[in-house]
């Protein structure tokens, strides 16, 4: 798989865990890329109850993607 594939695939999944109403709880950056935490979904939203999950970013695209969706959801938050 290209770099770019890679970087879209990642782009991807962090869009598929928000659309089931996760939020970022928690990034850490380490030599082997981003890991980040999100919450369970959330409780009436129509999705079914699981945990909070962990994902590893690989690529410089993709983080740069989490950090964004990080500032909107401080933001959003502010409102």
């Amino acid at each position: 798989m290209s770099a770019c594939e890679s970087a879209w695939e990642e782009k991807r999944l962090l869009d598929r865990l928000l659309e089931e109403e996760r939020s970022i709880l928690d990034v850490r950056e380490d030599l082997d890329g981003t890991v980040v935490r999100f919450s369970a979904p959330v409780a009436g939203s129509g999705r079914h109850a699981s945990s909070p999950c962990l994902i590893r970013l690989q690529s410089a695209d993709a983080r740069k993607y989490v950090a964004n969706l990080v500032i909107l959801q401080i933001h959003a938050a502010e409102l």
